[in-house]
């Protein structure tokens, strides 16, 4: 039986994304089969296919990773955390933009009943990367986070997950259509990527790198710490050790380094991120959905960078 899976045989545009065929994948050891409901667009993934050198290079032919929420179809012979049946997100790695995706068991989440698919797909990265982040950062409740692309899947959960937290928050945007969005989520005030930014901010996370990184650091009241979990520009700067002389400090975040190091608190994590959106105290965004024959059309809203919120696939 061979399914659709979506490539890329040469960098460019949204265009150079193919639908052609593939076998249904076999479990391997440690993995689960799902066939996904939806598949969850990342803005990692355009930089990719566009062929953008240092961290987003890849080899190609390429098919893009994603979050995918589903029914598990097979098990690997070693697994004994999922049956057949169960619905499950998970992060896929190369191979998501398909019918059917085989995924690691070991950090796929098991879908509470009753949550809608697009919600799901922020339980295996989105949402806990948004925690944990504000975590590193040691957020309290009274002090102020600044917080860089706002309007993004990451960043429109770490607004809200703030402030669960007490805090007050200030978001970064590009325009004032994502301000208004912003806003609604429960952000304190909203700034634009060209305006001049606040001073004297307790905790900034940044996923851009680059200029908006050392944007940041000089962002930050003494004792203010900066977390940096992402570099969208594709540009990770030398940071002047000037930077850190007024008592403030950069720490850098991963996931998979989270899960390795941590895996007792990285599931604690999904488990909290669970919890808050099932009670109706985190909301996922969904901006739009397109089928998966029409990936190209996703990728152009994130390379637009209109989305506001999670751009989903469905097969």
């Amino acid at each position: 039986m061979v399914v659709r899976l979506v490539r890329l045989h040469a960098y460019g545009g949204p265009e150079v994304l193919q639908v052609g065929q593939a076998p249904v994948p076999e479990p391997g050891p440690g993995q689960v089969v799902v066939r996904p409901e939806v598949i969850a667009v990342n803005f990692a993934d355009t930089k990719i296919r566009a062929g953008a050198d240092g961290i987003f290079a890849r080899p190609l032919p390429y098919s893009p990773t994603g979050e995918v929420v589903g029914a598990v179809t097979a098990v690997g012979p070693d697994v004994t955390s999922f049956a057949v049946g169960d619905r499950v997100a998970a992060l896929a790695g190369e191979g998501a933009y398909a019918d059917f995706v085989a995924v690691d068991a070991a950090w796929a989440a098991l879908v509470p009943s009753g949550l809608d698919a697009a919600s799901a797909t922020v339980l295996p990265m989105l949402g806990p990367v948004a925690l944990r982040v504000l975590r590193l950062g040691r957020l309290a409740a009274g002090e102020t986070v600044l917080i860089q692309s706002a309007a993004g899947g990451v960043g429109h959960l770490a607004v809200q997950l703030a402030k669960v937290l007490g805090a007050k928050v200030i978001g970064v945007v590009g325009s004032a259509t994502k301000a208004d969005f912003v806003r609604s989520l429960g952000a304190d005030d909203v700034v634009t990527t060209d305006a001049e930014w606040p001073t004297g901010v307790d905790v900034v996370v940044d996923a851009v790198g680059g200029a908006s990184l050392l944007r940041s650091l000089d962002s930050l009241a003494p004792l203010g710490r900066a977390v940096m979990y992402g570099a969208a520009s594709g540009e990770i700067p030398d940071v002047p050790s000037r930077s850190f002389f007024g008592l403030r400090s950069l720490t850098g975040f991963g996931l998979l380094a989270w899960r390795e190091s941590r895996p007792d608190e990285a599931r604690a994590d999904v488990a909290e991120v669970t919890r808050l959106i099932a009670d109706g105290r985190l909301r996922v965004a969904e901006h739009a959905s397109f089928p998966l024959t029409d990936a190209a059309k996703a990728h152009q809203v994130m390379d637009d960078r209109a989305n506001l919120g999670r751009v989903l696939l469905i097969p």
